[in-house]
């Protein structure tokens, strides 16, 4: 039953993803313009999806400046840094090597999984 499936697909998810408030969005719009070597308005950035999990977080985004990214955060002292950036295309079967990809930065398992899950849909 598809229902099913698609339920359980997201469940890498739960808990991480959060919502895109208005705050959330202006928050993470100037840290991705910031790290961006392009400049670029905060307000050019649009969101995919926003992942947080402990100190780390993750904001996939589309910019006018470059390929569709997931751009990975971490909270440090209070202020969150950037990390690394994630671009491209990833098939299904490509998932281990995401997660492995992003738990060497850092990043905690959850937020590694949920990650490849977005990536992959």
């Amino acid at each position: 039953m598809t229902l099913t499936s698609a339920f359980a697909a997201g469940n890498a998810c739960d808990g991480i993803k959060v919502e895109a408030t208005k705050a959330r969005r202006q928050e993470y719009a100037s840290l991705v313009a910031s790290a961006l070597d392009n400049k670029v308005k905060p307000a050019r950035v649009k969101f995919i999806t926003i992942m947080e999990n402990g100190n780390w977080s993750a904001a996939y985004v589309s910019t006018p400046v470059s390929d569709d990214g997931v751009m990975f955060f971490q909270t440090v002292d209070g202020k969150k840094q950037f990390r690394d950036v994630w671009g491209g295309y990833a098939e299904p079967s490509e998932k281990p090597e995401l997660v492995s990809w992003a738990k060497k930065l850092g990043a905690p398992q959850d937020l590694a999984k949920c990650f490849a899950e977005q990536v992959t849909e």
